[in-house]
């Protein structure tokens, strides 16, 4: 099991601020409904445990459809898929999030669309460090480490109903 650090003190600040975190934005969609770079600096920030440089790409439903049918073998779309392809000393990945996905997801669940990019984003951070929801103990620890982060984030706890 792995150990997440959240900043809950002043004295913690500082390491967290020896992180860097290089991320490339890349949009594949109009920018209408997409939250601004900086939303997703901070809740990239917010879950990393060591330095990475990520891309972080924003897809329309056919994009994220032919991504998911390629490394999935699934024939729809899905909210968000993490590449990864450095593990070393400094993370290297990419994140894709599906736009049309994530807002029907967002109206369905009644969620604020910009914490159910919040969320997913943390979610693909986590991926990238190596967090999996392959069985139900990684699912709980994936679960409680998101729960967390996005609540120290200010937003709801992204697995209760709303």
């Amino acid at each position: 099991m792995r150990g997440m650090q959240l900043i809950s003190k002043a004295s913690d600040y500082s390491m967290a601020c020896k992180r860097k975190l290089r991320l490339t934005m890349q949009f594949a969609v109009g920018r209408a409904g997409i939250p601004e770079r900086s939303l997703f600096l901070k809740w990239a920030n917010a879950s990393l445990e060591r330095s990475a440089e990520v891309v972080l790409r924003i897809v329309d439903m056919e994009e994220g459809e032919a991504l998911n049918r390629s490394f999935r073998g699934k024939h729809a779309a899905t909210n968000v898929l993490t590449f990864v392809y450095d593990e070393g000393g400094s993370l290297a990945g990419d994140i894709v999030l599906c736009a049309p996905v994530i807002l029907e997801e967002a109206q369905q669940q009644q969620k604020s669309l910009i914490a159910h990019y919040a969320h997913l984003t943390v979610h693909g951070i986590l991926h990238l460090q190596g967090y999996d929801h392959i069985n139900d103990e990684e699912a709980a620890i994936m679960e409680l480490l998101e729960t967390k982060i996005v609540t120290q984030l200010g937003y709801a706890d992204p697995y209760r109903a709303q």
